[in-house]
């Protein structure tokens, strides 16, 4: 049964005693963050504070035909709060430095990182509850697999200083919340797989290879992917947990209900995969793409750059009984679903969510 347009969640309505707060979105210009304003208004909420670098005009169709209550510059977040101390009722930490082919770790470090510690800080001393935005980057090569056991986080060997810095931040909210007991009242971090979807149009060569795929399709008729330089993976047959951006906004959501009307217990605080918990390879992802066009299926590899082989997932797939005993039922969108909405809807007619 196809349960994709029913609403798991627990109705979100305002905080303790009935008083409506606002809610704050880290990144609310960028790709995963728009998409959770559209979603959040599409449920009728528009109390909502939009955070990010706003001076990006790529991103600016992401966000501007969205209804919110007040947008503030990311540098000047801290300010404001401690300048009009609005009442809160959750902070949704989606903002990021997501280019995994930046090396210079004080970019990441800076946005990752320490910003990331403004927020939960902010949130411990307000007693505001905190969602924030992990990565499966943080899982390496896998060697550690991909559970998101809190005890797993601090082995685990990121391959690019993107990874390591979401990997340095969980690492510290660990700490902070079980050895130095000082945390949000109420917290996740979600370990983001392969997201995909609409509104990821200005990321350009960090966008989902179906982005990319469609592109290819539209100008050569062919797709070009990878070989494989790995000994035990075919050629287009590198495995990822793609994660149709729908689904991602629906369990945040679905955090949110419960965090703010008080039916998510402390004992479910901590660190959360979120995929679909099915690897499917990149043949598979590009076949859905051209199914999507109505186009048969042409596909070209090359080589893959030098500088990224070392540093290449050849497979990655969410263990996703944690957020199932946590109590997330809603299906999730298989992969020629997800993509078959995406391109059909959105990718065809540049349309933004």
């Amino acid at each position: 049964m196809n349960e994709h347009n029913k609403n798991n969640s627990p109705a979100f309505s305002s905080g303790a005693g009935g008083e409506k707060g606002n809610i704050i979105i880290t990144g609310a210009a960028g790709f995963i963050g728009s998409c959770m304003v559209q979603y959040l208004n599409e449920k009728g909420l528009e109390n909502l504070i939009l955070v990010d670098d706003f001076g990006v005009e790529e991103k600016r169709k992401n966000w501007e035909s969205k209804s919110y209550l007040q947008i503030v510059e990311r540098y000047n977040l801290f300010e404001w709060l401690h300048t009009h101390q609005p009442r809160i009722d959750i902070v949704i930490h989606l903002g990021a430095r997501t280019d995994t082919t930046e090396f210079d770790y004080s970019i990441h470090e800076e946005l990752n990182v320490q910003y990331s510690k403004d927020i939960w800080q902010y949130c411990t001393q307000h007693a505001v509850p905190l969602i924030y935005a992990s990565s499966a980057a943080t899982y390496g090569g896998g060697e550690f697999g991909y559970d998101d056991d809190h005890d797993v986080i601090k082995q685990l060997h990121p391959l690019n200083p993107y990874g390591i810095s979401k990997n340095e931040f969980d690492k510290w909210a660990l700490t902070e919340a079980y050895t130095n007991h000082s945390h949000p009242p109420l917290w996740t971090g979600l370990k983001f797989f392969n997201v995909y979807g609409p509104n990821e149009y200005h990321k350009e060569r960090m966008a989902s290879v179906i982005w990319h795929a469609f592109n290819q399709i539209k100008k050569t008729g062919a797709v070009k992917l990878f070989r494989s330089h790995k000994e035990g993976f075919k050629d287009g047959e590198q495995l990822r947990d793609f994660v149709y951006v729908k689904d991602v906004v629906s369990v945040i959501e679905w955090m949110m209900g419960g965090m703010v009307n008080g039916e998510w217990a402390m004992d479910k605080n901590g660190i959360y995969n979120l995929g679909t918990g099915t690897a499917r390879t990149f043949n598979d992802l590009v076949k859905a793409t051209f199914a999507g066009l109505d186009l048969p299926p042409d596909i070209v590899f090359i080589d893959m750059p030098e500088d990224i082989r070392d540093k290449y997932q050849y497979f990655t797939e969410a263990n996703m009984k944690k957020l199932r005993n946590a109590g997330y039922t809603k299906e999730f969108y298989s992969l020629e679903e997800g993509v078959g909405d995406y391109v059909r809807r959105y990718l065809r007619t540049l349309k933004y969510f």
